[in-house]
């Protein structure tokens, strides 16, 4: 294989919702570069892309497949990215180190709420967009109404390149107004035959054609000027100004293609080598001090990895691109992000589970090595007086979350091992220690997500595990002030315990003032602060400690206990034994004795003391409140409301766009629990949703009291045991 230049290679991810033909088009692409002899197929589980034994064991994509393919001596890596909304962390990898999405349209169906998320990502990281229809030989595809779907999403911006003459089973043609020429295929697909539009098409083809050249001229002021004088352009101005345009964004060219009988495939790989942006087209990209780093073959050695598969017989395949310079095998790299030293061994183009041996990659490309010692997913490899480091890719929050445990409990520490290493091949797999809850506990994008986890742990790693629900983080409150006084006494022969304490509780809120007097009973008791310590919880919210004894009555020397003491209380809340928070504490007076007081006894008596109080105080329970966005068609509007509102959820806002709907709503994390497998169940896997932490707020009094019962249930079991 030849050694290619920054200005010959293209990097392109392909997108689509699951369903769409992205494997069946990688298959043909790769048919079509000579890289395969010939196509596999998804039913026969012998594609490039899906060889994952997960994969072919559910029918989809899990994991990104890296594969590249020569065409008309430009290199084109391709990333392949799964189509489901649960494994959309590779769709966000592959965006994050190509210059370009292929975003694929199922025909069947016009844009799907996929499809909607994909142009959103794309949206975010600014990449240039082509809009490939698929599947046009489905009985069910009509052309027309899809792009006029489309016009309504994405406007004028969405300029067809090509429209087929029929759809259906009987679809083997179509115009390509570019060049203004009809493609057409014999049954086996392949190599086009290519004619003159017929005359019935002309008008139809001439006034696309013209959208097109009006479309292209807007990218460029000297193109423009040609066209207002001529009103045409020539092949190479347009291809110029649609390059341009791809790069701004302000166009979005149409394609058409019938990947499963390898229809229209060739025409989109020329395009794709001669028009698309090179590397050094796009935006340069900078480390984490705000460099800019361009892609110069010439420049220092840096390489990004972005992907870690985990192979059979092989072990780690670790993908890369290179960002500056030029690497070779044997060169002698430092790992930024840990310090070590690593010797690159064989290097290789990508062409999924298959691996083509190179001597050299320049800035801009992508490929793969082995056997590397201490290098994971997100680490950067400099050569000599280089000190890069990137750090651009950012994934979704969680939205499924499951405890796991190693049924045999002797493989826990086995089990964590498997998960951790597993994460750099999908890093949007989080594997959580809750000390607060006392589970590990795994979240992940949706229901398919973690059960592609558990069944490579089962079949993999030979780990049998259990999910279980999650525990919820409530947090305690209170929510008015009250006082208590304990004394702590115990004598035993020699040096007894003895301290006294008495303070006040109250709810704690920002910018309150320090408090003069409280009332109680009838009695008032005035303040004189001493000493305010304000405490930033690592669960959120506040501890507030205020001393105000005055006259010597407990020693400053035994404070620090006291606030232990309350601190302990703080961890194990009275009414669930969660996290207690935003409480202020005032102990305003107590007793010690001269030879039995000690740290121990006012820390013992603190915890007493301020148990009482806070249990007088108007305990409340607070739960944590998510931020939900739902994008749901509007067929299944109704269901999805009614079983939101099921939910405990409340609707803040809602918007439409292109027969699509947006819901905006807060709701607590107990009732998201399941709320992927009913939202897919609901809209036949149509919709999406994502999720924020918003803030905790007061649960409503039936559920508290459920909660304190099955609190006081846990504890009498605890008991027994």
């Amino acid at each position: 294989m030849r050694v290619y230049q920054t200005n010959e290679i293209k990097n392109i991810a392909l997108l689509g919702s699951a369903g769409s033909g992205k494997t069946t088009l990688a298959e043909s692409m790769l048919f079509e570069g000579g890289i395969i002899k010939r196509r596999g197929s998804v039913d026969a589980k012998n594609t490039v892309s899906d060889y994952f034994p997960v994969e072919q064991e559910y029918g989809y994509s899990v994991f990104p497949t890296v594969f590249h393919v020569e065409w008309n001596k430009k290199k084109l890596n391709i990333i392949d990215c799964p189509g489901s909304d649960d494994f959309v962390g590779g769709a966000i990898t592959a965006l994050n180190v190509t210059d370009q999405a292929v975003i694929l349209i199922n025909g069947q169906y016009g844009p799907e709420v996929g499809t909607q998320n994909n142009f959103r990502y794309t949206d975010k990281l600014n990449k240039p967009v082509i809009f490939l229809i698929n599947q046009l030989d489905s009985d069910k595809c009509d052309f027309d109404v899809i792009i006029n779907n489309m016009k309504e999403i994405y406007g004028s911006k969405c300029v067809e390149i090509q429209y087929p003459l029929q759809t259906g089973p009987g679809f083997n043609s179509l115009i390509d107004v570019l060049l203004m020429k009809k493609y057409s295929w014999k049954p086996e697909g392949g190599e086009p035959i290519i004619e003159e539009i017929p005359e019935e098409e002309m008008d139809k083809a001439m006034e696309l054609h013209k959208a097109l050249v009006e479309a292209a001229a807007e990218n460029d002021e000297c193109l423009m000027e040609k066209f207002f004088e001529e009103e045409t352009l020539t092949e190479d101005e347009m291809r110029e100004g649609i390059r341009k345009g791809l790069v701004t964004r302000s166009i979005f060219p149409v394609f058409c293609v019938c990947a499963g009988k390898d229809m229209g495939v060739r025409r989109l790989m020329e395009f794709l080598g001669n028009v698309v942006p090179f590397v050094s087209d796009m935006p340069k990209l900078y480390n984490t001090r705000g460099e800019e780093i361009p892609a110069d073959e010439n420049g220092p050695e840096s390489v990004y990895f972005f992907k870690t598969g985990l192979e059979p017989h092989i072990g780690e395949v670790s993908y890369f691109k290179v960002m500056s310079g030029c690497i070779k095998p044997g060169d002698d790299l430092a790992n930024a992000d840990r310090g070590s030293k690593e010797r690159i061994g064989q290097i290789y183009a990508c062409a999924g589970a298959n691996r083509i041996p190179v001597d050299q990659l320049g800035a801009g490309d992508i490929g793969c090595t082995v056997k590397l010692k201490d290098v994971k997913t997100g680490n950067t490899l400099n050569g000599r007086d280089c000190d890069n480091r990137f750090d651009f890719i950012k994934y979704p929050n969680s939205k499924y979350s499951r405890s796991i445990k190693a049924v045999n409990s002797s493989e826990t520490e086995k089990l964590m091992a498997a998960m951790i290493k597993m994460r750099q091949e999908d890093p949007t797999w989080v594997v959580e220690q809750s000390k607060e809850l006392r589970q590990t506990i795994v979240h992940g994008q949706g229901e398919f997500h973690l059960r592609t986890l558990k069944w490579r742990l089962e079949n993999n790693e030979k780990i049998q595990v259990k999910f279980g629900e999650p525990k919820i983080p409530y947090r305690e409150t209170i929510t008015k002030s009250a006082r208590a006084e304990y004394r702590h006494k115990k004598q035993s022969g020699g040096a007894g315990q003895f301290g006294e304490v008495h303070l006040i509780v109250e709810p704690y809120a920002e910018g309150m003032p320090d408090p003069t007097t409280y009332k109680f009973n009838g009695q008032e008791f005035k303040m004189n602060l001493k000493n305010k310590e304000e405490i930033s919880l690592e669960w959120g919210g506040k501890l507030v400690f205020l001393n105000s004894v005055v006259g010597g009555a407990i020693d400053a020397r035994f404070m620090p206990a006291i606030l232990k003491g309350v601190m302990d209380c703080m961890e194990h809340g009275p009414l669930t034994g969660s996290y207690a928070r935003d409480v202020r504490v005032i102990v305003y007076d107590g007793k010690m004795h001269p030879v039995d007081s000690n740290e121990l006894s006012f820390m013992l008596a603190a915890r007493h003391a301020f148990s009482d109080a806070f249990k007088n105080a108007g305990p409340k329970i607070l739960e944590p409140i998510y931020d939900l966005e739902v994008f749901v068609p509007s067929d299944f509007m109704g269901d999805v409301m009614s079983d939101l509102q099921g939910r405990r959820a409340m609707i803040m806002g809602m918007d439409s766009e292109a027969g699509y709907h947006k819901l905006q709503a807060k709701i607590p994390l107990k009732e998201l629990s399941n709320y992927s497998i009913s939202l897919s169940s609901l809209t036949g896997g149509r919709a999406s949703f994502t999720t924020k932490f918003a803030s905790y707020e007061l649960v409503p009094n039936d559920v508290q009291s459920t909660l304190i019962k099955e609190h006081e249930t846990e504890l009498a079991a605890d008991s027994e045991k």
